[in-house]
């Protein structure tokens, strides 16, 4: 009997890691702004529903998410918003950074930006 369990233990955590080795990995595109003192709430209302209609324009943005830093440790140099892309592949987020959409975009943030940061990373 306990031959039956300890196969039947090794076998289910066989399948569980052969399964989460199936899972697809998502890549990850950061982007944090921090504002000019000349970028005031109505400009920054109007680049954050812009960046928010992206994933209607661009099919390859799989989730948008976006939110304002909140951190009581102060270490945002600044950087007061957060945007989270994710894509399924390099490729599609690469396609995203050429989209005339995304193109318009970035045509919105000269003159409105101070600080602007990027990270992309394969979720572990």
């Amino acid at each position: 009997m306990r031959k039956i369990i300890s196969c039947l233990v090794v076998f289910v955590c066989i399948s569980m890691t052969a399964q989460s080795q199936n899972i697809k990995k998502e890549l990850r595109h950061v982007v944090l702004f921090g504002w000019t003192a000349k970028a005031d709430t109505v400009a920054i209302e109007k680049i954050i529903r812009a960046f928010k209609e992206l994933p209607n324009q661009i099919k390859t943005i799989k989730r948008f998410e976006w939110g304002e830093n909140n951190s009581p440790e102060k270490l945002n140099n600044g950087l007061t918003h957060c945007f989270l892309l994710t894509f399924s592949s390099e490729k599609d987020r690469d396609d995203y950074l050429i989209h005339p959409a995304h193109t318009a975009f970035t045509k919105l943030l000269p003159g409105l930006l101070e600080k602007v940061t990027v990270v992309d990373y394969w979720v572990q």
